[in-house]
């Protein structure tokens, strides 16, 4: 049985993606949890997140979550993040008058602006960027196994990651302006998508997420 924790820092859709990883057709026991020896022992990590960064940073200081995410990255766990939980492994935020993150991945995250418009027509695009939008899987990946290239996910943000090199980005996507919508290295797996929310393409990715050892 595979033995997944969910980081539970008070800041995401925690149950949906819980009940989202359930739909995997393998035996999964699911635990919510800020416990650090629960999250230590997990077979596999999942970093979730929503909200604002500085509220997310502060509460993930608060309970160690930033130590043992870091233990977790060290022992070759595979580690998913997800929306924020993405934001919040990069370096640095913009959001809220810039906010460091875990600096676990290199790159920041960058406002999409308020004049955002769209390539060519010159229409003016609503911030946050919500609802669906196309990936194109950039890199080979176990997580991309058995999804259609270009398939859509669900977004929800108004700031983007901009990786330090384009080796870390796994997956891309256009709103306005391009940005990462999937980085990978190592044993990390994160995206700026809700999976839980992508129907059967997410379903898959968090299927893919089970059976993977952390090694591409």
């Amino acid at each position: 049985m595979i033995h997944v924790a969910v980081i539970d820092y008070g800041m995401g859709n925690l149950h949906s993606v819980a009940k989202a990883l359930q739909h995997a057709p393998v035996a999964t026991r699911i635990e919510v949890t800020h416990d650090h020896r629960v999250i230590r022992q997990a077979d596999h990590v999942v970093l979730p997140g929503v909200g604002a960064i500085r509220d997310c940073m502060g509460e993930i200081r608060r309970l160690g979550i930033d130590k043992i995410v870091a233990e977790v990255v060290d022992q070759g766990t595979p580690l998913l993040a997800v929306c924020v939980g993405l934001q919040a492994l990069m370096r640095f935020s913009e959001e809220n008058q810039g906010v460091a993150g875990l600096n676990l991945l290199p790159g920041d995250v960058k406002f999409f602006g308020a004049t955002l418009s769209g390539a060519g027509n010159g229409e003016r695009l609503k911030v946050p960027h919500m609802g669906w939008n196309q990936v194109a899987q950039v890199a080979d990946h176990p997580l991309w196994r058995g999804i259609v290239p270009n398939s859509r996910f669900y977004f929800v943000h108004s700031y983007y990651v901009q990786a330090d090199s384009p080796d870390l980005v796994a997956g891309r996507c256009v709103y306005g302006i391009p940005f990462a919508a999937a980085l990978a290295r190592a044993n990390i797996f994160a995206v700026q998508f809700h999976p839980e929310k992508s129907q059967r393409a997410g379903l898959t990715l968090y299927e893919n997420f089970l059976a993977w050892d952390g090694r591409v």
